[in-house]
Parts: structure tokens; C-alpha cells; sequence
């Protein structure tokens, strides 16, 4: 290949002589070299364009590509050149693997990943992930590292283990250090709060979830096995775990003490809020001071997971639950409720002389915003309704896509189900697969559908549901006109003491 100066120079002494020859012995090359070059010009083509050869490999590219493309670039060039020489390929290795290369390149070209820069919104997401530690007397360590994603201000605290009453022990201590809760609440899929994935759905921890409701945050979690879904707490603990960790590389101090430990990463975090942020131009610290306007006030107590609590109501006809209020029929000013979360509903019942009855269920709310039904009052008032996002449900197993061909109260079932940590939900599944044999799939999906309304997700509550639609009402109803009259009359009364007649004797 020659250079792009001995290119100028071989066609320089074609115009000057006219001859190849001649241009040849004053270039100090062949020939057939001027007149490539020169047939290149005359064509307009480009002079550094090498023309490719015939090459063995060529009959069996096809093959290549269809290979690349059916393990969606992740086969290996020894593993294609074995294939390629048992069908009769007798070329070299290094041919094949410069196909496999090329074949890989092109397959990621049309498949690329296209990412969209996300722009953060003040007081919405915080991030959170786990990193190993270092050990002291040699016990294992970890730390837990959090990030808000606008004001990028982080928060590493180390711990002994990354069991749930130490996450939700770090959650607290995070949200105070920052001062409030954001809206949402991103880590990874971990047992302490996914407890499994059914058709791509997340079911969360119920003592989780707890947690979540009482800082009024909502816990997500990213996709599994995608990091790029939550880069910026991996930036963080891979930041925190080279200033923090002792490693050969930044030569720092073992540490004596986990109170040592602490310390450390308290000195680390103030380092780090207060230099400037070289994707804000800002410190930290200081867009956190705008930041906490945008976030929701935190309750004075830590979290605590509790169930079925008693509460009286007021002499406004609310209860309180989690620091909002909750407004309950006012014939009930003044006596003791029960109240519990039934996936994002809050469910009020009350026990009297007829039994246990539902008298009110509300969506969740936030501290500032209580939630009042106008129905509940005499004079009216305005609420709201807030319906949460959720993933599409996909099935991954048989059977997962027999409980989703039931229809979509079943996909509506299934995403209450997990938003609320109900257990045991496979089973469910399986007998609702079951029930939809004997019953049919409509009347099936039509319990289902009731269920993830109700938010009833127990044992025997799809079946209660469905014996209670196929029951249908006593009878009919009858609607009241003015021709009719519930008032009764005297006309049964003018017969009275006639003689019976003979027909009826």
C-alpha cells in the first residue's frame, strides 16, 4: 500500500512523461503500479481504495452472519471455524476470526442500544446500592451508598450486614440526612426487597412496602442484570470504595475500629458534597438546600411494620394513618375504627352489633394532601384519586401464560397482587387457572378483575368472588313511580264477612 506522498509522485511523472514506463523509472516503481493508480484518477474513484480479492471464506459468510446473528454476537471465532471446517472450509483461523469480527460489528450496528440522556427532576429520585467494605479484625463490612439523581448529593453510611432491619435502618438515617423523602426510591432486586419476578413483574417485600408508606416513597427497582438502568449509585459506590477501602492501588490505612469506619465515611461525604460537581458547575450541598423544598416532610418516628391498626376518629370524621388524613362516614365521629393497607388502598372497617363491614377505602395519600370523600360529609368537599404506573406483565413460563390468557382482571390481579407483597402468589395463580376450567374464563376474569379492585388477595377471596357473581341478586329490582304507593290501603278490608264462594270451598 503506498503512501499518499508516493501516490502524488507516481501520477506527477505519468503527466510529465505520458508514458507507464517512463513514469515507472521515475517514481521508482513497476509499471503496473502507475497504471493502477492512473486508471484510479481516471475514474474518479478513490486512490487509497484497495480492491478485495477472492477470498476461501467467501462461499460460507452467509453462514457466518446467520450464526452471529442467532446467538445475537456472542459466538466465539473458535467455535464458528469448528463448525466451518467439519462443512469443508480448509482456510486458516485467522480468516475466520476476521470474518467473525466483521460479522459482529455489522450485527451490532442494526442492534445497538440507543440511550436518551435523562434529565433529573428536583425532590423525585433517590438511588441506593450496596458495596463491599473493608474488613475490620476481620469481620466483613459493607457500605451503603446513596445518591439523589438532581442534586447529586450522596450519602455512605457502613454497616455489618444488608439485612432488612439494616436497610431500613440506613433509609432513615439517609432521608434525615438529607431532609425529607423524594417520590421515588430506586435499587437494586435484592430478596430484602424484591421477593421474586412473575412475568417480568417485581413482588416487593411487604415489610417493604411498609416502609414506603410511612416516608411516602415509593420503592422501585431497576431491570434485572441492567446496570445502566441505575449508573449513577454505581458511579457511587465505586467512588466511595476507592476512597474508603484500603487496596494496594490508594495506599490507605486499615481501620482500627468500626467507629473509625464511620468517621471516614462521614469525612468522605463532606468532601465530596462540597467540591463542585463537574456535571452542575455546583457543590452538592448546595443544590441540596433547593432540592429539600421539593421534598415531602418525614414522620418523627422511624419506620415501623404494623398492620391492622386501631384508630378513633375525629370530631372532623378523619382518621390519621402515616401523618395523612383519611375521612370516614360521620356517623362514626367518635368511635374506634380499624384500619389497614390493602395494597395501595387504605381499607376502614368497623366492628358493631351486625359484625365486621367495610365503610371506606381510599387510595394512598401524602403528608399535605388528605384524602376526603365527598359522600362522607353533608356538605361537599373535593378529593382526588391518584392511580399509580405499572409494568405490562409478560409471561415467562407455562405457567405464567396460562394465568395471563385468562384475560386482562388477570393481568389487573397479578399487578395489584405484587404491588401489595402478597404471598403465596403462584399458588393463586394455579387455582385460578383451575377455577377458569370449571367455570369458564370470563366469569373467571370477571372475579379476577373484582379482586384487583377490591384489593382482596387472600386465600378464598377469589372464590367468595366468583360464587358471589354466579349467585347474581335475589331479584330484580324495581324501581318506584308515582303509580305506586308504599302506603297501604283499605281495599283488602271490603270483603270482609262476605260468604265464601263455592269455587274456593
Amino acid at each position: 500500500m503506498k503512501s499518499s506522498e508516493e501516490i502524488m509522485e507516481i501520477l506527477e511523472a505519468y503527466d510529465l512523461t505520458g508514458g507507464l514506463r517512463a513514469a515507472a523509472q521515475l517514481a521508482g516503481c513497476d509499471h503496473k503500479t502507475v497504471a493502477h493508480y492512473v486508471a484510479l484518477r481516471d475514474a474518479g474513484a478513490s486512490l487509497d481504495q484497495r480492491v478485495r480479492r477472492p477470498m476461501a471464506i467467501d462461499p460460507f459468510l452467509d453462514k457466518v452472519e446467520e450464526w452471529v446473528d442467532r446467538s445475537n454476537g456472542h459466538i466465539r471465532a473458535d467455535v464458528v471455524h469448528d463448525k466451518l471446517a467439519a462443512m469443508g472450509f480448509t482456510g486458516s483461523d485467522r480468516s475466520t476470526r476476521r470474518a467473525v469480527s466483521r460479522a459482529k460489528r455489522a450485527w451490532r450496528a442494526g442492534n445497538r442500544r440507543v440511550f436518551r440522556p435523562w434529565i433529573p427532576e428536583p425532590g423525585l429520585w433517590l438511588q441506593f446500592d450496596w458495596g463491599e467494605g473493608p474488613r475490620i479484625a476481620g469481620r466483613r463490612t459493607l457500605v451503603f451508598c446513596a445518591w439523589l439523581a438532581w442534586s447529586r448529593f450522596r450519602v455512605v453510611l457502613p454497616v455489618w450486614d444488608r439485612t432488612l432491619p439494616s436497610l431500613l435502618a440506613c433509609l432513615d438515617t439517609t432521608l434525615r440526612t438529607i431532609g425529607g423523602a423524594p417520590t421515588y426510591a430506586l435499587t437494586d432486586n435484592e430478596k430484602t426487597v424484591t421477593v421474586e419476578h412473575i412475568a417480568r413483574v417485581p413482588v416487593r417485600h411487604p415489610d417493604i412496602v411498609a416502609a414506603g408508606r410511612h416516608y411516602g416513597m415509593t420503592i422501585r427497582t431497576c431491570v434485572p442484570a441492567d446496570p445502566q438502568s441505575k449508573g449513577g449509585t454505581e458511579a457511587s459506590v465505586r467512588i466511595a470504595k476507592a476512597d474508603l477501602v484500603p487496596t494496594e492501588a490508594n495506599l490507605l490505612e486499615q481501620y482500627a475500629t468500626f467507629d473509625d469506619l464511620q468517621k471516614a465515611c462521614a469525612a468522605f461525604c463532606e468532601q465530596v458534597n462540597a467540591r463542585v460537581h463537574r456535571a452542575t458547575g455546583r457543590p452538592p450541598v448546595d443544590m441540596l438546600a433547593d432540592e429539600r423544598d421539593r421534598l415531602h416532610m418525614l414522620p418523627e418516628q422511624p419506620v415501623t411494620v404494623a398492620f391492622g391498626q386501631t384508630r378513633r376518629v375525629c370530631w372532623d370524621s378523619t382518621i390519621s394513618v402515616g401523618g395523612v388524613r383519611y375521612s370516614v362516614p360521620h356517623q362514626h365521629v367518635d368511635e374506634r375504627v380499624w384500619a389497614r393497607w390493602s395494597g395501595d388502598e387504605l381499607v376502614v372497617t368497623v366492628v358493631d352489633a351486625d359484625g365486621p363491614r367495610e365503610i371506606a377505602r381510599h387510595q394512598r395519600g401524602q403528608r399535605g394532601r388528605p384524602q376526603i370523600r365527598d359522600e362522607h360529609y353533608p356538605p361537599d368537599h373535593p378529593s382526588r384519586r391518584a392511580v399509580p404506573g405499572t409494568r405490562t406483565p409478560r409471561a415467562g413460563n407455562p405457567a405464567e401464560a396460562a394465568f395471563l390468557a385468562i384475560g386482562d382482571g388477570a393481568a389487573s390481579w397479578l399487578i395489584e397482587a405484587a404491588a401489595a407483597g402478597t404471598g403465596r402468589v403462584r399458588f393463586k395463580m394455579a387455582e385460578a387457572v383451575a377455577l377458569a376450567k370449571l367455570h369458564g374464563i370470563a366469569a373467571v376474569d370477571q372475579a379476577l378483575g373484582t379482586a384487583a379492585l377490591a384489593g382482596r388477595f387472600a386465600d378464598t377471596d377469589l372464590a367468595a368472588i366468583l360464587a358471589h357473581q354466579q349467585a347474581g341478586p335475589a331479584c330484580a329490582p324495581v324501581r318506584v313511580t308515582e303509580r305506586h304507593s308504599l302506603q297501604p290501603g283499605t281495599a283488602s278490608w271490603a270483603h270482609f264477612g262476605a260468604p265464601t264462594p263455592a269455587c274456593e270451598r
